[in-house]
């Protein structure tokens, strides 16, 4: 079992530690519910270090990325993040991950704590051109602050203009007092904020400064029990649950990150596949009769039938009602449709819905974010008001 650099901090904190990905992992501090309600109405921090993080550098570095990823890298500019997918040779996916151009000839690619190695090795594989490929997983820290006052909460501590930042987009500088820190507006919670690289060495450092900076704002520690509540809601994928090595990109919703301009690996399977149409796919559903979906449970039609398996699913802490999403036959994907876990043999019935389940307060309802207030003065945003 591997520790990350912050691993006593979080047992000192009272954190519940569980293995995850061959990692001792924080899942919760104060419970997962108040956790949840940190990120959607403060600030919270996840250490996620136990993320992957590969550098690729050299001349073929966009090519080689160009022909094991789905989506189409050569969009990519300085500072631009893109999520993407390792499709692999029978149909199904590798990992997902994400794909950072730190400038045309070097790369960073960040994958699932559980596939380092399988994502290294199949990358590898496909290293034909002399590619310098590095892996620093393990010398690199992660955090990921997360919520509405995440910017205001982290802004003593950069000269970066947080606010600023374009969604998907990172920059290089100093952070905390360390420099070469590697600031992304990413994240996987839906509520907005930062995601943080850095060198082990500096993880303390950072971590008490993060927490002595946001103190005003209401900043907690965050497990992963309340990152997999809020990535639900969102309707984001996991891998292992929602998607892996037998489920296709095309069945899984992510044809928006699967271009047919270039060619990757299994391209033309899958692009076979989008024109005859998907079998199943994955959906969805709020629960209507009381009962809490869980992974692998199976999904019936009225009559009892086994329609599809349930891949995630959890009690929205922000919405009050169970959730989910799961794999059913094309036919009873349609959003409205009525479905039936089967939960301890009895049907429970539930409802196609389209994610994400948990829509974000409207902006315009009270007082406007401050990067809302400076797009409006300089007229990059039009807003029409109803």
């Amino acid at each position: 079992m591997k520790n990350t650099a912050l691993t006593d901090i979080h047992v000192k904190a009272g954190a519940k530690m569980v293995p995850f990905a061959g990692y001792n992992m924080p899942v919760q501090y104060t419970g997962i519910n108040a956790e949840h309600e940190t990120v959607r109405k403060a600030v919270g921090v996840f250490d996620v270090s136990h993320m992957g993080e590969f550098i690729l550098k050299g001349e073929n570095a966009l090519d080689l990325i160009q022909r094991v990823t789905s989506n189409d890298a050569s969009k990519l500019y300085d500072g631009k993040v893109q999520y993407s997918c390792l499709p692999n040779e029978k149909g199904g996916i590798v990992d997902d991950l994400l794909v950072y151009r730190i400038d045309e000839k070097t790369y960073m690619l960040v994958v699932n704590a559980s596939n380092i190695e399988k994502d290294w090795d199949w990358i590898s594989k496909y290293n034909t051109k002399g590619v310098d490929m590095k892996n620093i997983s393990d010398r690199t820290s992660l955090l990921a602050i997360q919520g509405p006052k995440a910017a205001e909460a982290l802004q003593s501590l950069t000269e970066v203009d947080l606010v600023s930042m374009e969604y998907y987009t990172f920059k290089k500088g100093t952070f905390a007092g360390v420099d070469n820190v590697l600031i992304s507006a990413t994240g996987y919670t839906g509520a907005g904020g930062f995601e943080i690289y850095f060198e082990n060495q500096y993880a303390e450092q950072i971590w008490d400064a993060i927490f002595k900076a946001g103190e005003p704002f209401g900043i907690k520690p965050i497990g992963l029990g309340a990152r997999d509540t809020l990535r639900l809601e969102m309707g984001f994928c996991l891998y292992g649950n929602d998607i892996d090595d037998n489920t296709s990109p095309l069945e899984a919703g992510l044809g928006w990150v699967t271009k047919f301009n270039k060619e990757f690996t299994n391209a033309e399977a899958l692009q076979a596949q989008k024109q005859a149409g998907v079998s199943r796919k994955l959906v969805g559903f709020e629960m209507i009769d009381r009962g809490i979906p869980r992974h692998d449970y199976l999904i019936v039609d009225a009559d009892g039938n086994t329609i599809g398996k349930v891949t995630s699913g959890t009690q929205s802490p922000s919405l009050q009602k169970a959730i989910g999403m799961g794999y059913v036959d094309t036919a009873f994907a349609k959003e409205g449709t009525e479905i039936y876990i089967s939960i301890r043999d009895n049907k429970i019935k539930a409802q196609i819905v389209k994610p994400p389940f948990y829509k974000a307060p409207n902006p315009l309802k009270g007082e406007l974010p401050s990067k809302f207030s400076k797009l409006i003065k300089h007229k990059c945003l039009k807003i029409q008001l109803l």
